[in-house]
């Protein structure tokens, strides 16, 4: 017999589980009995036909079964097929169902409505690809969602059913917790499930977040879009979107009446945009937020500047006739011009900062300009996780698909030396570029598609939808601040008129404009909505009305009154007390002292403990190199560095250096971060910790972008006076692709908007045989944007003629050849009482050559910046005996000096270094001129003729001397240099052979 276990709960017998009575020598038992009952059920007992009847086998098989006593041993029946068939179907109508939901939360926003003109649809777009993978008739769920009726796979050539079908629809199914669509309902029908997800994913609102990594933040989106109710605005809120509507569409019907033939890039079509940054102000105060740095493209900007940034109505106006500007310059049209105002929201109680930093007309450049600035102003409030302050980027559609710059300043988004903790990007989408279809404008469905690759979610909406605008607008800015990440909100609207107010959109977009002629506007649109609704009524819209129209007529009658233009309006950061605390013609000392130069240089040369930190063995070379220059008390280029960042870092100036390679420099010479070798991701950083309380160092290795990082830098230098931003490319040229930064902030910034920058430009140059492209800086191309006049020649016996040209110039163009002359130069960005540019060209071969050196005493106090280093050696000794006198550059003072002292031509030829191209130093230059009256006069470079300082020196030199002169160099040539050996050391040689000749 089977073992007897006693329960513990209720004192009774039970029999266990291992050992049934059905096991043993009752199973015998049992089995001869059953199939004696199975012959004939009168053979055995009445009470055994329960049990005997449930089995059906010819063949009991006892062990199957276990005690019916047992509440965990209850025997099973076996399912029919037909009840197991039930059963897997079931489940996978519930799996079906699941697949469903999800379908729509990818998909749905294929299908939503978001194109107030009805013409675009992404399904469309994608159903009219030739790479569609199925043959779809006509626009329905079934892109979205596989699991409903039946469709034709081209692969096989059949249909497949889905399974969820009409037969279906008031089946009740339970909801998957990744969904809100039930709120506190835990189950829907299947009718129900698809009209709530039809309702939050293919209204007026598209949302792209399924791509998105972090669970958290899926559900985050999907608690905001899908719980019941959540897009439900109240009477005060609705009454609030309409008064902002009212001011966006009647300020714009004010500028077309009042200035029809001005172009100004109205936001006629886009007026929610409005209510879009509204709420975004609003909700950023109640999260934290105090200040806001944006950008923004020219349509809608003078909306912006009004409705959003509250710049005086009759500043505005007043911009739209000729006046006199305050500020000296060359100024920029209206819808180029920024503000800042600290605004105060009513909503919240709390004070914010709105700052609309300028643009030029070239599209995006602004784009990490605003993010660099962003990231300096957190860097100086302490805010080391975005909490208080934010960038707002506005974007136009066909720009954000179609400009790289685009990219390269969302990629820098979660790096740690670039993030600014999430910034949002909202696209004006007004479905054209110009003049070109999105169908001719990019390959994507979306012009946002871009943002996916930086795992940032996308939220489109219809621009006459106001409070779906609203809705994602708030989802935006919650999003942003609890994640810190990039959000885009895609404004789909359309432009009422062309391009500009000037343009005819008809010859290129005519049936677009005839449906955009039948539109009303947003204010219309949504007004007959809220009077449905029993919100507002005619007394409350035209009261609105003739408020705003009132307060339009005052101002633009004070506008009258404004005489001068104010340019400068926009500077959010004015470097209060900055310029007053300066004596405006002196520039600070420059040299250190003796206890600085010993400090930093030692410090410099020091390796880090070697039980604590494993330092790659090369480095110890050039430590000991090092050790052994300082005895000797002598700097090479990295040195020069060293003293000048580390001097700067002691006197409480924050540096900001980054490029591709900076932490060691292109060349290795520089070695500023050592990298652990046994530990990955270890490192020491050397300039650290000069001193206890310095200012912080910000030396990081970039991206492999130039546009978008010198772009960030430029932003970040506008932040503060008392900072040192520096951007180095890892070779010259490849400044090139960041072109556009150079020719609308750098070179002209403070000419356009009064805005000074302090930003530092180092490109390595020199033809040394490395080719094309690894060559040349391209000095020529900074030196024609110098805003100087050749034919004007300077008042040459003032003594502040230095310091007046430097406050008269753009920006500073140098090429230095002496690592002193490199340390005063940047010392002297912060010691000048003003900010200006400087773009340098630095050395390849120098950075380690013999003849990059320059003594301790060249770096002490008392000593200066030498804009022109004149011949030192025999000839200046003997200047009557000189019978050439040689005006170069940067690294062909090498190559001149290694052949003079090999040809014994010291005494007879004289060399001047010109170490600062622009402003050029007449006086210096004519000194030197002077003394050597008998020699013939030359400028050398190593560059090919119709490049390099020559041409732009040629002219200078030729106007201060009265006189021609020669010109050595290489022969004139359409590429930078030769990537041929041979054609290289020919050129050389008869480079060589031209500077001996006498």
């Amino acid at each position: 017999m089977s073992t007897i276990a006693t329960s513990p709960n209720r004192g009774q017998k039970t029999y266990s589980k291992a050992e049934t009575f059905l096991s043993g020598t009752n199973a015998n038992f049992l089995e001869n009995q059953y199939l004696e009952w199975s012959k004939s059920k009168g053979a055995v007992d009445s009470s055994w036909d329960g049990l005997y009847e449930s089995v059906n086998s010819p063949k009991l098989h006892i062990d199957e079964f276990q005690d019916d006593f047992s509440p965990k041993t209850s025997p099973k029946p076996k399912a029919s097929k037909d009840t197991e068939a039930a059963s897997k179907h079931k489940i996978m109508l519930h799996l079906a169902v699941q697949n469903l939901i999800r379908s729509y939360q990818a998909r749905g926003h294929l299908l939503a409505k978001t194109d107030p003109l009805s013409l675009t649809m992404a399904a469309r777009w994608l159903l009219n690809s030739p790479a569609a993978p199925l043959d779809l008739k006509g626009i329905n769920c079934k892109l979205v969602a596989r699991e409903l009726g039946t469709i034709l796979c081209k692969t096989t050539n059949t249909y497949r059913d889905f399974l969820i079908g009409d037969e279906h629809m008031d089946m009740t199914f339970e909801l998957p917790h990744r969904t809100f669509i039930g709120g506190k309902e835990g189950s829907l029908t299947l009718r129900e499930i698809i009209s709530r997800l039809e309702q939050v994913y293919c209204q007026s609102i598209g949302v792209e977040y399924m791509h998105l990594y972090d669970p958290d933040a899926l559900q985050f989106i999907r608690e905001r879009m899908e719980k019941p109710g959540c897009l439900e605005k109240t009477h005060d809120e609705k009454r609030l979107i309409m008064r902002r509507l009212t001011k966006a569409v009647f300020l714009e019907k004010y500028f077309a009446t009042k200035w029809p033939a001005e172009k100004r890039f109205g936001l006629e079509g886009g007026e929610s945009m409005i209510v879009m940054l509204e709420e975004i102000v609003d909700t950023s105060t109640r999260l934290g937020v105090e200040s806001i740095v944006m950008a923004m493209q020219h349509r809608g900007r003078l909306n912006m500047l009004v409705n959003v940034c509250r710049k005086q109505l009759n500043e505005i106006f007043a911009q739209f006739k000729p006046m006199e500007p305050k500020e000296p310059g060359s100024g920029d049209i209206k819808y180029h011009l920024g503000t800042y105002i600290h605004r105060f929201i009513r909503k919240t109680n709390r004070y914010i900062k709105v700052s609309m930093s300028c643009n030029p007309s070239h599209l995006e450049v602004v784009s990490p300009v605003v993010v660099g600035k962003t990231r300096a102003e957190q860097h100086f409030k302490g805010d080391n996780n975005g909490d208080k302050v934010m960038a707002i980027i506005m974007h136009g559609d066909a720009a954000f698909a179609g400009q790289g710059v685009v990219y390269e300043t969302m990629h820098l988004s979660a790096l740690p030396a670039f993030t600014t903790h999430g910034s949002i990007h909202i696209v004006c989408n007004n479905q054209i570029g110009y003049t070109t279809d999105p169908r001719f404008a990019r390959s994507s469905p979306y012009c946002s598609d871009v943002a996916k690759c930086v795992d940032a979610p996308v939220l489109h909406v219809n621009g006459d939808d106001p409070e779906a605008v609203a809705h994602v607008a708030r989802l935006a800015i919650e999003f942003r601040c609890h994640f810190k990440k990039d959000v885009v909100l895609d404004l789909v609207c359309y432009r009422r008129f062309g391009h500009s107010e000037e343009d005819e959109p008809s010859f290129t977009q005519p049936f677009m404009y005839k449906k955009i002629r039948s539109m009303k506007t947003v204010d219309q649109i949504y007004g007959e909505r809220l009077k449905a609704q029993g919100v507002v009524n005619d007394s409350d819209i035209k009261g609105w009305e003739k408020e705003y129209m009132d307060t339009l007529n005052k101002h633009f009658e004070l506008a009258k009154k404004i005489t001068k233009l104010s340019i400068m309006d926009w500077i959010d950061t004015p470097w209060t007390g900055f310029f007053e605390a300066r004596d405006p013609m002196k520039i600070e000392e420059t040299g250190i002292s003796e206890t600085t130069i010993s400090t930093i240089s030692k410090h410099f040369c020091k390796p880090p403990e070697p039980w604590a930190f494993e330092v790659h063995k090369g480095i110890n070379r050039i430590l000991q190199n090092r050790e052994k220059m300082v005895k000797e008390g002598v700097a090479d280029w990295a040195m020069g560095e060293t003293l000048a960042y580390g001097s700067l870092l002691r006197d409480k100036v924050h540096i900001r250096f980054t490029g591709e390679d900076v932490e060691r420099g292109t060349m290795a010479h520089r070695h500023h971060v050592y990298h652990h070798q046994g530990v990955d991701g270890a490192t020491h950083r050397v300039l650290d910790t000069l001193y206890p309380d310095q200012a912080a160092y910000s030396l990081h290795n970039s991206s492999l972008s130039e546009f978008g990082i010198l772009g960030f830098e430029v932003g970040y230098s506008y932040s503060s006076p008392n900072l040192l931003t520096i951007w180095e490319a890892q070779y010259g040229d490849f400044a090139d692709t960041a072109q556009p930064v150079f020719d609308t902030f750098i070179a002209n910034g403070e000419s356009k908007w009064v805005c000074q920058s302090g930003l530092v430009v180092q490109l390595p140059h020199g033809i040394d045989g490395a080719g094309p492209e690894h060559s040349s800086g391209r000095v020529e191309r900074y030196l024609q944007q110098a805003d100087d006049d050749e034919d004007n020649i300077p008042d040459l016996d003032d003594k502040d003629m230095a310091l007046k040209q430097l406050r008269a110039a753009n920006w500073l163009v140098c090429n230095v050849t002496t690592p002193a002359n490199y340390f005063h130069l940047i010392r002297r960005q912060i010691a000048m009482p003003f900010r200006k540019p400087l773009i340098l060209m630095t050395p390849k071969v120098g950075l380690k050559h013999p003849f990059y050196r320059s003594p301790f005493k060249d770096f002490k106090l008392g000593t200066s910046f030498q804009r022109a280093i004149g011949d030192s050696g025999p000839a200046s000794k003997n200047a009557k005996g000189v019978k050439k006198l040689l005006f170069c550059s940067g690294k062909v003072a090498i190559t001149i000096d290694d052949l003079l002292k090999e040809k014994k031509l010291q005494d007879k030829i004289a060399v001047c270094r010109i170490e600062q191209l622009y402003p050029f130093p007449y006086d210096l230059v004519l000194k030197e001129f002077c003394k050597y009256e008998k020699a013939k006069v030359f400028f050398c470079q190593e560059e090919h003729k119709n490049q390099g300082p020559w041409l732009f020196a040629k002219v200078r030199l030729e106007n201060l001397f009265g006189k021609k002169i020669g010109c050595i160099s290489r022969p004139a040539s359409p590429a930078s240099a030769t990537g041929i050996k041979w054609m290289h050391a020919k050129e050389l040689t008869d480079l060589k052979n031209k500077i001996i000749e006498l």
